[in-house]
């Protein structure tokens, strides 16, 4: 009767231990609702990260017009982020390594 008990509590623990390591980019991505918009790899009401990686890829200044559109809201209606530059770096980089 242990042994069912021990594995269930190791389970749960590891199941809400990948939510503890969470950086500060999927932190911002989920306070500021990213999801409502975007998906992975499908479009919603705004472009899939993908096609936007997919925009961007192999131009150098790809980091920057990301962070540029998440600080300025861009000419469309996206939301403007308000985080360290850091911060949406990360939150970039994550958009920018969407396949």
């Amino acid at each position: 009767m242990k042994l069912p008990l021990a594995l269930a509590a190791a389970f749960t623990t590891l199941a809400f231990a990948g939510t503890a390591f969470a950086g500060p980019a999927e932190d911002i991505i989920a306070k500021e609702k990213c999801s409502k918009c975007h998906t992975a790899v499908t479009t919603k009401k705004a472009p899939s990260w993908a096609s936007v990686a997919e925009k961007y890829k192999g131009k150098p200044d790809a980091e920057a017009k990301v962070v540029n559109h998440l600080k300025t809201g861009g000419t469309d209606e996206h939301l403007i982020v308000k985080a360290s530059d850091a911060d949406l770096k990360a939150v970039a980089a994550i958009v920018l390594s969407s396949k």
